[in-house]
């Protein structure tokens, strides 16, 4: 399985690339947009800031958002989670509209939500036993889909409530970063290209 994985020009990537081949995936970084479905599934990893992502990807916004919605597989990761969705509070730009909804900044007393935080899952595949439980987070905005069908886990920072992980087609955002997640985290992507690549 090859997996294309967008450098946004920001950040550290590399964590992402040696989870996904250590779970059986060929890592490809990738700067251009445009060959971002040239591989089986594709990345969006947890770096830099919304209006810069989104920049990076509005010249293939349209087709990658077409080809999600029609089932190419995806995994989103805490900013890439951010991209699935409408728009952010961080700043100006277009995310992919997959998910109907916005990116608003926590309104917690602690800002970043940074750190260890519990996982509430639904019975899901990909939360099937040994369910990932905890998860390692560093964000300062979350996402609020308009529907919550698309909600397969939560998470709470203080009071605030907030989704820890949506799916739509073979998209899957994690507001989490998996691959700072310990040996769990690692079987949560392998996981995933396990279940996309059937």
């Amino acid at each position: 399985m090859k997996a294309i994985l967008i450098d946004y020009g920001a950040g550290n990537v590399y964590s992402v690339a040696r989870a996904l081949t250590a779970g059986g995936a060929q890592a490809v970084l990738e700067a251009n947009p445009r060959h971002a479905l040239r591989g089986d599934v594709l990345v969006l990893p947890g770096v830099g800031a919304f209006t810069t992502a989104a920049e990076r990807i509005s010249p293939a916004r349209d087709a990658i958002a077409s080809a999600l919605r029609g089932g190419h597989p995806c995994l989103g990761i805490c900013l890439g989670m951010q991209l699935l969705f409408e728009r952010s509070d961080e700043g100006p730009g277009h995310g992919l509209a997959l998910v109907p909804g916005d990116v608003r900044r926590l309104t917690s007393h602690k800002i970043p939500h940074m750190g260890w935080n519990t996982i509430e899952s639904a019975a899901t595949p990909l939360m099937r036993p040994p369910r990932l439980t905890t998860a390692y987070f560093a964000n300062s905005f979350v996402c609020q889909p308009r529907s919550q069908s698309c909600v397969l886990a939560w998470t709470i920072h203080e009071t605030q409530r907030f989704p820890a992980i949506v799916r739509v087609a073979n998209t899957l955002g994690v507001q989490f970063h998996p691959e700072k997640s310990g040996q769990p985290g690692l079987d949560f992507i392998a996981q995933f290209l396990r279940e996309v690549a059937v």
